[in-house]
C-alpha cells in the first residue's frame, strides 16, 4: 500500500481518496474507523489493527495530534510483540511508507483530522 498524499481530513491511499479515519494493513485499507472515545486510542479499538499481526504499527495522531495512545494501550501492543510508532499524522504517513520497505509487516491506523 502506498500513502501519496495527506491532507486535513483526507488521505491518498493506491489511487484512491479517503474522508475519514482508517487502518492500513498489507492487504487491505479499512476506513471508517471509529474510537470509542474518539480521540483516545482504547485496546478495543485494535480489534483490526491486531488481526492484521503487524510487526510494526504506526499511529497517526491527527493533523495537530490530538489523539492520545494511552499507557495501557502502548504496553499491550509491546507485550504482543508489536513495535509501536506514533507521530501527528503527517509524520506517521511519511514513517508508514517508508517502514514499509524495511520492515516486516507494517500497519497503519491513522486519524485524519484534528
Amino acid at each position: 500500500m502506498n500513502i501519496s498524499g495527506y491532507r486535513f481530513g483526507m488521505i491518498d491511499i493506491d489511487g484512491r481518496t479517503y474522508t475519514s479515519d482508517v487502518i492500513i494493513t498489507p492487504e487491505r485499507v479499512i476506513d471508517g474507523w471509529w474510537r470509542q472515545q474518539g480521540h483516545a486510542l482504547a485496546v478495543a479499538d485494535l480489534d483490526d489493527v491486531m488481526a492484521a499481526r503487524p510487526d510494526v504499527l504506526v499511529i497517526g495522531t491527527g493533523y495537530w495530534g490530538r489523539m492520545s495512545v494511552s499507557l495501557e494501550t502502548r504496553r499491550y501492543l509491546e507485550t504482543q510483540g508489536i513495535q509501536v510508532r506514533d507521530a501527528r499524522t503527517g509524520e506517521a504517513v511519511h514513517d508508514f511508507n517508508e517502514l514499509q520497505k524495511e520492515r516486516g509487516r507494517v500497519v497503519a491506523a491513522l486519524h485524519l483530522t484534528c
